[in-house]
């Protein structure tokens, strides 16, 4: 089996802050492949929240997750939804109404 990647682009404002490194990590921790995060020339454990906060991944940063594994494609696919689109609603709902 060959591993699935998926290039993501963070879309919060604040980017991968703590918690969405949370988040992110604790999510894949339910998938028994291996999962991993790259960011240019930096590659890190995607299940690891400390590794996660040393990408300094700001709005708009593209990472590629890499996941090796019996479960790899619905890892790549729960997580892209998680940072694409859960993310970007949790933003939305912080920001207050204009008045």
């Amino acid at each position: 089996m060959s591993p699935i990647s998926r290039v993501i682009e963070i879309q919060n404002e604040l980017g991968m802050h703590m918690r969405p490194a949370e988040m992110f990590g604790r999510l894949a921790q339910t998938f028994k492949s291996k999962i991993e995060v790259a960011r240019e020339t930096h590659r890190i454990d995607g299940k690891s929240i400390i590794d996660l906060l040393t990408l300094g991944a700001a709005k708009g940063t593209k990472i590629t997750v890499v996941a090796d594994g019996p479960d790899a494609q619905q890892a790549v696919d729960a997580l892209a939804t998680l940072v694409e689109v859960e993310f970007k609603k949790e933003d939305t709902e912080k920001k207050p109404d204009a008045k």
